[in-house]
């Protein structure tokens, strides 16, 4: 993981940590299973509480993105080389608070509660709203569309099953696919302000477990999900908690990822499956097909149109502040036991980018479950 992965984490961390504010949603008890709460780890939590750690920590990535501000921004200097220190309190914490006040207020008395209004509404990546429209915005070219939203079924578009079909057909049929069962790769892993390139590793078996192991400079971390649960073990420099438990539609999002490697029963893996209009990533069309996980996790997979392979993966879950992202880019498709697989894919979220370049995949290669178990 990369340093800034770090920094961008603990940018907010005080906000939660010491802040005076409760929200209702997070007062709730987790699922048994998803290990201990944000009050259980970190000292003084007053909000955020009833939260896994996980879902603690994507809050912190959410409030980053939407301010563009960074850890000492609103930490004092010290915290930067003590997890301890970022529950420090700092008048820009002070504001913070207020602000999380007033959009919850706006939520609850223009919309019925619901998640309307959030922080990246007003401040769009940066720390002060904008008072003054740009002339260079308003005259100039729009930026993109993220293809994330949810959309209903278009007219004159077609089905869902056409679209997989296609996809299906594209990477080499149903037959070849089901003859694939398992996998091992190899390759580089780098970070966002990453240095260097460092090696990863990658075990897969069907239907959907999966597990990662970034051989980093500072220690390994190491993400595993077995079907049914999932986990991030990484370096104490590099997380507050050295190891913790996936949980919710995090969870359920990697589950989906894990499935996709196998895509024999893709049709399966998601409900409400739809088809919206046709749009554009760079220079290609991409025919985007979305649907929904069991726990309401949004997950959208964009077709190039012309060859009808996977272009871009872009799935989301809820949180208490506003969408947890995950985007997933898919490139140089190459040859493996017959299926076309990607070799390179990119992830962005809130928190930070991860590129993998893989040099080798190898096929119903026997991979021991324990790989896929509980990091030691």
């Amino acid at each position: 993981m990369g340093r800034r992965s770090m920094r961008v984490f603990s940018l907010f961390c005080g906000i939660a940590v010491v802040s005076l504010l409760r929200v209702s949603v997070m007062g709730q008890a987790p699922a048994a299973d998803q290990g201990p709460v944000a009050e259980q780890v970190f000292k003084n939590i007053t909000v955020l509480r009833g939260l896994p750690v996980d879902q603690f920590m994507g809050t912190m990535g959410f409030y980053a993105s939407a301010t563009g501000l960074n850890c000492t921004d609103c930490h004092t200097s010290e915290s930067g080389g003590d997890w301890a220190k970022y529950a420090d309190d700092t008048p820009l914490k002070q504001q913070a608070r207020r602000m999380q006040v007033m959009m919850q207020t706006l939520n609850k008395t223009n919309f019925g509660g619901r998640q309307v209004v959030t922080c990246y509404t007003c401040h769009r990546g940066i720390s002060r709203p904008l008072v003054m429209p740009s002339l260079d915005a308003l005259y100039g070219e729009p930026p993109p569309d993220e293809p994330g939203d949810p959309f209903v079924q278009a007219q004159g578009q077609p089905s869902a099953d056409q679209v997989l079909d296609k996809y299906i057909a594209a990477i080499g049929g149903a037959q070849r696919i089901a003859g694939i069962t398992s996998l091992v790769a190899k390759g580089t892993y780098i970070g966002f302000d990453d240095a260097d390139k460092v090696p990863i590793e990658l075990y897969a078996r069907a239907p959907g477990q999966r597990a990662f192991i970034v051989h980093g400079s500072l220690g390994n971390t190491t993400t595993t999900f077995d079907g049914r649960a999932g986990w991030i073990q990484a370096p104490p420099t590099d997380k507050p908690v050295p190891l913790y438990q996936i949980t919710g539609q995090e969870l359920e999002g990697v589950k989906f990822e894990a499935e996709l490697m196998f895509p024999a029963r893709l049709k399966q893996s998601l409900t409400n499956l739809r088809v919206g209009l046709p749009l554009y990533l760079g220079e290609r069309e991409v025919q985007p097909v979305q649907g929904n996980t069991s726990g309401g996790g949004t997950v959208t997979m964009n077709f190039d149109t012309e060859t009808g392979l996977l272009a871009r993966l872009v799935r989301y879950g809820e949180s208490p502040v506003g969408r947890l992202v995950t985007r997933v880019d898919y490139d140089d498709y190459r040859d493996v036991n017959g299926v076309k697989m990607p070799f390179r894919w990119t992830v962005r979220w809130l928190s930070g980018r991860s590129t993998y370049d893989m040099s080798s995949i190898q096929a119903n290669v026997a991979v021991d479950a324990a790989r896929f178990a509980k990091p030691q």
